[in-house]
């Protein structure tokens, strides 16, 4: 607002109280000159060297990339060069008649013949008279250094002919090769490029405003037109080298967000000239909202060489501390926590999503003290090189290999009771933040050492009609409280929808990958809700996009990663290294031992139920039952709750619903319950069928 007064007509009685109100009501500055500045101001220093002089591996990658181009031109040449010399010695003759036609104009002056012409035609005499002077002087002195070279070059012709043959020849070989130099054609020069190259074009600030105006943001198009600092929009810092591309830093125009320009990532790789895997804004987590970053690879992400996995060939893993797995897109390391996180993996099918599973179990074993369970529903043995470091493995979808997954799940299900009461009982000194440090998981004695669980296609056992609900309630247990008890669950999906990858586990997960899905909702169930709606967006990708991902959760903002990629026979031998660490550790266990899990943890539940419903009750409260088990047999049922005991007996097709019980006040209620007549029922059908086996 502007400062402005409002005058009342001068011929116009004005009472008192009116002008005190007029006054009151008059519009006022809104800018305080006397209103303190923040006192903030930011720096950045740009850097002395640049980026590929100061990282290793940038110097690494241009020095190979030199070297393999030098290199390759010089063999390229050298099995050319008898070519290259009988093509100059034929055009000799025709680049002698150009030396000496050349060498006649310069001792004769010729390129200053115009002047001298124009001074005649018009008949400025003082101006002829002194271009003649100086073209005299110059043909005298040229004449002289002409014959000079000449009678030197014959004596020294003559003296190497008697004195030097040899070097004669040599002599004159270069002088037949320099004529046929001179004598070539502009346009065929006889040695060509040794590699053709198609050039693109350099990032510069009219490429990328642009590509920018290219995309139909009527903001962005007004600021351009109207030259940026109007509207906000200008560039932070100069146009630089980024690893394998350029770097863009700049302001959007006010109201602009760096989602806005994500979200026509094609139109904006059609204004820059670049393939779509070539063209990747982002916001800058350290600026404002309003912050882009642009950077423009020279070749799509899928095509860029990365570099090989730094654990591929040697290397041990602390699961609590970040390890690399992967590259952003400027092939800058990517690293990953696994400790404290259950993971979420999802996209459609061939895009590397067990890859990927299989990746993150490898890191896994590579920390001795880990315990891995793989379970691959898929059926195809993607999983089987980490077989040998496996406490339990499984590969199949079949009614006996989902048993084996439920019993395995059992025993884990106990060791997370067990695990919560010795972190429990453990003085505040050792585990004050009452979850599993360093210290307490290389401690043996206490068994707190990381278990890592992987589902490869886990919408096989979650939708199981058998056993469906009771590994979803131990998965989502796991999900829940396992990561502060040191339990890693790792699920992967084709088909991210709420039955595939039930709520409990997606809204607990921590890490979340997403390769490529065909839609908002998948892209969502496996990001978060409201990712689609921030930029975040795994639709984006190709079908050539295989192992490229968002990754959410490690680190404020989500990034886009592509995975190492570590083959069948590369994952053989890093689980063979980990076999062999394992061994000196002395954690070789369960399944790499040939040993299968033990069925003693699934009890008999529906018998445990009778012992503890009285045959005069018709019908009892799930919460009941469950104080009952637990004090029956506290090693099966610790910590049990009425969820439990709906989740358990409905396998075995015994119905909860609600039925009338009375408090220890004596209050009537309804509650969750059962009846007993159900339960016997059940193990009337279950005797039967194990007899008709």
């Amino acid at each position: 607002m502007t400062d402005t007064l409002i005058k009342t007509p001068e011929d116009a009685p004005q009472d008192p109280q009116d002008a005190r109100e007029d006054a009151q009501d008059a519009p006022r500055p809104v800018d305080n000159p006397k209103l303190p500045a923040p006192g903030v101001t930011t720096e950045k220093r740009r850097p002395i060297l640049p980026s590929w002089l100061t990282n290793r591996r940038d110097f690494a990658a241009a020095s190979k990339h030199t070297a393999g181009r030098v290199g390759y031109a010089t063999v390229f040449h050298g099995v050319r060069l008898p070519w290259y010399a009988a093509q100059l010695g034929v055009m000799s003759p025709r680049g002698a008649c150009r030396l000496v036609a050349e060498t006649n104009r310069w001792v004769w002056d010729r390129e200053a013949a115009p002047l001298r012409a124009h001074a005649v035609r018009e008949e400025d005499a003082p101006e002829y008279l002194t271009l003649a002077r100086l073209r005299a002087n110059r043909v005298r002195l040229r004449s002289l250094v002409v014959t000079i070279a000449a009678c030197f070059g014959t004596g020294f012709a003559l003296w190497l002919y008697v004195m030097a043959p040899a070097f004669l020849y040599v002599f004159a070989a270069g002088a037949i090769l320099t004529c046929g130099y001179f004598g070539q054609q502009p346009d065929a020069p006889v040695i060509g490029p040794a590699v053709m190259r198609t050039e693109l074009q350099k990032l510069t600030g009219t490429i990328v405003l642009r590509a920018l105006e290219s995309i139909g943001n009527p903001r962005i198009t007004a600021a351009v037109k109207k030259g940026g600092d109007m509207n906000g929009m200008r560039f932070t810092s100069e146009i630089t080298r980024d690893g394998p591309g350029y770097r863009a830093d700049l302001d959007l125009p006010y109201g602009v967000t760096p989602e806005d320009v994500m979200e026509e990532r094609q139109a904006l790789a059609s204004g820059l000239r670049r393939k779509l895997g070539c063209v990747w804004p982002s916001g800058d987590p350290e600026e404002h909202e309003g912050r882009l970053i642009l950077w423009v690879g020279d070749k799509p992400m899928n095509e860029t060489s990365k570099p090989a996995w730094p654990l591929l060939k040697d290397g041990q893993v602390d699961l609590f501390q970040p390890v690399v797995f992967g590259n952003d897109q400027r092939m800058r390391d990517i690293v990953v926590t696994l400790m404290f996180a259950s993971v979420v993996i999802g996209s459609i099918p061939r895009m590397g999503k067990t890859f990927l599973l299989r990746l993150l179990l490898l890191i896994a074993a590579l920390d001795p003290r880990a315990e891995l369970y793989a379970f691959d529903f898929k059926g195809t043995g993607d999983l089987r090189p980490l077989e040998p470091v496996c406490h339990r493995y499984r590969a199949g979808e079949d009614d006996d290999d989902v048993l084996y997954v439920l019993h395995s799940l059992r025993e884990l299900r106990e060791e997370l009771r067990r695990r919560a009461k010795v972190i429990r009982n453990l003085p505040s000194h050792r585990c004050p933040e009452s979850k599993v440090t360093p210290a307490l998981a290389s401690d043996k004695s206490l068994g707190l050492h990381p278990i890592v669980v992987g589902f490869d296609e886990c919408q096989v056992p979650f939708e199981h009609e058998k056993y469906g609900e009771e590994l979803t309630s131990i998965c989502t247990d796991v999900a829940k409280r396992g990561p502060a008890l040191g339990i890693v669950g790792m699920f992967a999906t084709q088909r991210p929808d709420a039955k595939s990858l039930p709520p409990g586990i997606s809204a607990n997960a921590i890490l979340r990958f997403c390769l490529k899905v065909m839609g908002h909702t998948a892209n969502d169930m496996v990001l978060s809700t409201g990712a689609y709606k921030a930029g975040i967006r795994a639709t984006m990708f190709t079908r050539s996009d295989r192992g490229i991902c968002w990754m959410a959760g490690e680190g404020d903002d989500p990034v886009i990663v592509a995975s190492a990629f570590v083959d069948a026979p590369g994952a053989e031998k890093v689980a063979a290294r980990a076999r062999q660490l394992r061994e000196e550790y002395g954690n070789i266990t369960g399944h790499a031992l040939g040993q299968g899990p033990s069925e003693t943890a699934s009890t008999d539940l529906l018998g445990d139920v009778l012992k503890v419903v009285g045959a005069d009750e018709e019908q009892v409260w799930n919460e009941r039952i469950a104080a009952r088990l637990a004090e029956l047999r506290p090693d099966a049922y610790a910590g049990w709750e009425a969820g439990n005991v709906t989740s358990a007996l409905k396998p075995w097709g015994v119905d909860t619903g609600q039925v009338w019980g009375t408090t220890d006040d004596g209050e009537g209620k309804n509650r969750r319950g059962i009846k007993r007549a159900d339960v016997v029922a059940a193990i009337t059908r279950r005797d039967a069928d194990r007899a008709a086996a």
